[in-house]
């Protein structure tokens, strides 16, 4: 099966549903509108668009219609996480390990969390 890596776009509408679902197009629009601005039409055209992709399912619900997602966040997440490690860190996770600790403020209680991470990891549980 293909991963699914959604486009920025297709994000947004996949976390609002996730949360409250199932959603009309004119509830999840109302939401974006909250944070820009997006003509109805293409919330319509995006969902038109995941539907085809598998992403999301259409649901008859009287005159209206309904989506629930057919994704889980997990999945997603590890999708474009590996992307992100290919692309960007050669898929070299000590890389980017060793990118995130250099580049921001690090608590010992952070690093202890992750000694013992490691430790599990040497342990192979």
């Amino acid at each position: 099966m293909k991963k699914i890596i959604p486009t920025e776009s297709e994000l947004e509408i996949l976390q609002i549903l996730w949360e409250t679902q199932p959603l009309t197009v004119r509830a999840v629009h109302e939401e974006l509108l909250k944070k820009r601005e997006i003509g109805y039409t293409t919330t319509l055209k995006q969902f038109q668009r995941m539907t085809e992709k598998g992403m999301l399912k259409k649901i008859e619900s009287g005159k209206a219609h309904e989506y629930k997602t057919l994704v889980k966040p997990k999945s997603i997440q590890k999708g474009m996480f590996d992307k992100f490690l290919n692309n960007v860190f050669n898929g070299s996770t000590s890389e980017l390990l060793m990118h995130a600790l250099g580049n921001s403020e690090t608590s010992e209680e952070e690093l202890k969390e992750l000694e013992a991470f490691l430790e599990k990891k040497k342990k192979g549980k």
